[in-house]
């Protein structure tokens, strides 16, 4: 069984900054891409940010420039540092990898961007 745990969400007041964790655990053979995901109020799931196991990396638009993704393959674990958060950054963050060729998904993690 394999699983995907979410860390590090929490309240930050505009300008500032959080780093989102996501730790892979099970019978894992090989990651390929892993990804961070955010779903806001009454919004659809969108992308934020991708890392292939190369580590290409492509970043939705809103976000470049401000958040960071990157990974340890030896710690099976995906990061995604989050600078300059606004107010519309605020959502549930998930994490999404492609593990033994199968996709799973993390449960999210909340962040609340407020002063």
């Amino acid at each position: 069984q394999v699983q995907l745990v979410e860390s590090g969400g929490g309240l930050v007041q505009p300008g500032g900054s959080l780093r989102l964790s996501c730790a892979a655990s099970g019978n894992i053979f090989s990651i390929n891409t892993m990804g961070w995901y955010r779903q806001g109020p009454g919004k659809e799931r969108e992308l934020v940010a991708t890392i292939t196991r190369g580590g290409s990396t492509n970043y939705a638009d809103s976000v470049k420039g401000r958040f960071t993704i990157s990974r340890d393959d030896a710690k099976n674990t995906m990061y995604l540092q989050m600078d300059s958060l606004k107010p519309e950054d605020a959502a549930v963050y998930y994490c999404n990898a492609q593990i033994n060729l199968w996709s799973y998904w993390g449960q999210g993690t909340q962040v609340t961007v407020s002063s």
